[in-house]
């Protein structure tokens, strides 16, 4: 599959049952629900997806599973956050033999690497695989930011081809235009900056709200891009409120407990995560009530 890096990705949750399987049978429902609002690709084992939490055995299911679920409507792109260069280069070769057809790549884990040692780190893994690779760079949340001048030395590998940027300043989209042209794709990883993002150039979006509400994403991404600029505020406005649930590090509850409301989810969780309680629980559920209530009618944007 030609992986084009455009449009909405949904970065989706890993469901699990109350006994702490993998739960299968939801995680398909959430799935096809993705691909009927006219997703662009999924993606796999993120920070959405409790990623260190999972065994290698259970990232082999959960790629093949979406893989037989797609049956090659959109690309399957697999995560990899490993601790040593060795173990991702394990991690990639992994997922061409499960059947994933790209890549999202951290920087290296725990250990904060320099600019030289993080740079290496992804020429390795590069070197060890025809795959495509988009590069997450989040340094708020991962702490190592993957600079321009940084990038200016992996634009030699071709299969390098798209950045994640979530380093929650938007100029970064024009830096990277003015910089590299077209040579790197640039998906918004910030639900909060989505819109501004696509609108001054952005190739897509990675997407955490869209796992429970995949049609009001894509409608934003799909009228942004056709210019209807008006249109996308209005539904982004609604939106605001639930896409912070985002920007915040109890998401994976916060995203879950919203997948349930819409019906494509449950709020199982992987210890030492637990669903969410008190207080904070009803606030999060007054956001996610009064965003359900009040959902915008879509335009046709098709």
């Amino acid at each position: 599959m030609n992986l084009q890096w455009k449009g909405v990705m949904p970065a989706v949750t890993t469901k699990f049952t109350k006994d702490d399987q993998l739960d299968l049978n939801t995680f398909e429902v959430n799935i096809k629900a993705q691909l009927q609002a006219g997703v662009h690709g999924i993606i796999l084992g993120g920070t959405l997806g409790e990623a260190s939490t999972l065994t290698d055995d259970e990232k082999r299911i959960l790629i093949e599973k979406t893989v037989e679920i797609v049956k090659g409507k959109v690309p399957v792109v697999i995560n990899i956050a490993e601790q040593s260069t060795k173990s991702a280069i394990q991690a990639a070769q992994n997922a061409k033999k499960y059947g994933a057809h790209g890549l999202m790549l951290l920087p290296p884990m725990r250990y904060k690497a320099d600019d030289r040692e993080t740079t290496v780190y992804f020429k390795r893994i590069a070197e060890s695989t025809d795959m495509p690779i988009m590069i997450y760079n989040n340094p708020i949340d991962y702490g190592i930011e993957v600079t321009l001048d940084m990038f200016e030395e992996l634009k030699s590998f071709p299969n390098i081809q798209a950045v994640k940027e979530s380093t929650r300043d938007i100029t970064n989209v024009t830096r990277i235009r003015n910089r590299f042209g077209d040579r790197y794709k640039i998906l918004c990883g910030v639900d909060t900056l989505a819109l501004e993002s696509i609108a001054m150039g952005a190739d897509g979006w990675v997407a955490g709200l869209v796992c429970a509400f995949p049609k009001e994403t894509v409608a934003i991404y799909e009228l942004v891009k056709a210019g209807r600029i008006g249109e996308a505020i209005e539904i982004y406005r609604w939106f605001m409120p639930l896409l912070e649930l985002d920007i915040h590090k109890k998401l994976v509850q916060n995203i879950k407990l919203a997948e349930v409301a819409t019906g494509i989810g449950t709020e199982f969780v992987r210890e030492p995560r637990l669903p969410l309680a008190g207080e904070e629980r009803k606030r999060v559920l007054q956001i996610i009530e009064k965003g359900v209530k009040s959902r915008p009618t879509l335009p046709n944007f098709s």
